[in-house]
Parts: structure tokens; C-alpha cells; sequence
């Protein structure tokens, strides 16, 4: 596998540390960014649009939010941010992405995350979710897409 891509689990582009402030459901954040990560520079449309368009309904604002896929962060944190009293889990492959996703919580104050590494749900136990997101790796191939939409049911608490 060509290890640049953002979705292998070591990328062997060089660093190139970038940090930047963007708004993102009302807070500024400030991230840490890298080369060997999707969308280095700022946040792509389609995670700004999934964070500004979808609301964790009230009655789910104190259980668990899986991102699938996190990323340095954004999705993930933003509704971390947002929604205090709710569990938030992010997961990537990537291990670059999770050291900054991991570093940009703590820059933003938020302490109601857990970062770690997984493929998917490989290192996903929990089946209590009450919701999952995802802005899927598209590059990876529709085989990693449809298996990051076809498990999410498994994970999600019943009713």
C-alpha cells in the first residue's frame, strides 16, 4: 500500500506541521495539522457540512458519539465541544492523525474524548453508541466505505 495516503497507518510523508482557527458550530478551534492527513489545510466542505447540519437530538445529548474515521479532529471535537455531557470516541488508522486529533483536544479544553487507534470498528467494542458519524476515507475504495456503514448498526444501542 502507498503509504502517503491518509488512510494507511503510518504515512511516510515528511512532516509539515500547519496550524490554523476555524469556527465550527459557533467555537473557534485551533488546530494542528500535518502532510499525511486528509485535508491538511482547513476543513473540507463535506465534514463542515455534516458538523454544521446535523444536531445530536436532546435525548441523546448525554450518551455516546463514535466518529469513525476522526482525523486530526474536527467532527469528532466540534461535537465533543458542543455537547459536554456526551461521550465522545474517535478512531483512524492513522497514527499521525491520532497523535494531532489527540493534541488538538487538549489545545481546544476538551476532556470528554477518547482517541484511539483502530481500522474501522476493528478496536471498536462498545455496542452502546447512540450515535456514529463518519466522513468516510471515499479514496480508500467502496470496500472500506460500505464496511464503515454496514457495521455502525452493531455498534448502536437499541431502540
Amino acid at each position: 500500500m502507498n503509504q502517503n495516503h491518509y488512510y494507511t497507518n503510518q504515512p511516510n510523508s515528511k512532516s509539515q506541521e500547519k496550524h490554523f482557527s476555524y469556527v465550527l458550530k459557533g467555537f473557534t478551534f485551533q488546530f494542528a495539522s500535518d502532510n499525511g492527513v486528509f485535508s491538511k489545510n482547513t476543513i473540507d466542505f463535506g465534514s463542515q457540512l455534516l458538523i454544521e447540519s446535523y444536531e445530536v437530538p436532546t435525548h441523546l445529548t448525554q450518551g455516546k458519539l463514535l466518529d469513525v474515521g476522526c482525523g486530526y479532529g474536527p467532527m469528532g471535537l466540534s461535537y465533543a465541544k458542543a455537547n459536554p455531557e456526551m461521550s465522545v470516541e474517535m478512531v483512524d488508522v492513522n497514527e499521525r492523525a491520532m497523535d494531532l486529533a489527540k493534541r488538538n483536544a487538549e489545545a481546544n479544553g476538551i476532556q470528554n474524548v477518547t482517541i484511539h487507534e483502530s481500522n474501522t470498528y476493528d478496536n471498536v467494542h462498545a455496542k452502546d453508541y447512540s450515535v456514529i458519524i463518519s466522513n468516510p476515507p471515499i479514496r480508500a475504495g467502496k470496500e472500506v466505505v460500505h464496511r464503515i456503514l454496514a457495521e455502525a448498526y452493531d455498534h448502536l444501542v437499541e431502540g
